[in-house]
């Protein structure tokens, strides 16, 4: 049995991170894991359960929908049941596509994430000289109205 079950959108993550899905899920226990990684990981996981329980819903009410099963113990109610919970798995699953095709989206290009931050504070090394200030508003007003 896989740890890692496959979503549709795998193939989007390989193509972003530049790495297949397992081994993204290896960096991201590290300690210099990116927070985009761990929150795609994070999204892709519950896309791949809610794909997983799509699937389960179809099999089961296809299984029911079988020609060769006998008609008898077709179940009205158990395929409205089906039908919502097919509804509701499908509407997570939209949802989960959705956000994890933005985080991607907005990622910044590989070659930026990997900048380092600058944490230095910037210090004024030099005064300005008292003639490049500029004067406050209310003194060049008072000029202007004398003739």
């Amino acid at each position: 049995m896989r740890r890692v079950k496959s979503s549709t959108m795998d193939g989007d993550l390989q193509k972003v991170f530049g790495s297949p899905v397992s081994k993204l899920y290896e960096a991201a226990v590290g300690h210099d894991a990116s927070p985009a990684l761990a929150r795609a990981l994070e999204l892709r996981s519950f896309l791949a359960l809610t794909e997983e329980q799509v699937a389960r819903v179809r099999d089961r009410v296809c299984a029911d929908m079988d020609p060769d099963r006998d008609m008898g113990e077709l179940s009205a109610d158990k395929l409205r049941f089906d039908a919502q919970w097919l509804e509701a798995a499908l509407d997570a699953r939209d949802g989960y596509r959705a956000a994890l095709g933005e985080l991607l989206r907005t990622m910044p290009p590989p070659d930026q994430r990997a900048r380092p931050i600058r944490t230095a504070q910037l210090r004024v090394t030099a005064a300005l000289p008292p003639s490049a200030a500029p004067a406050p508003q209310r003194a060049r007003a008072a000029r202007a109205r004398r003739p």
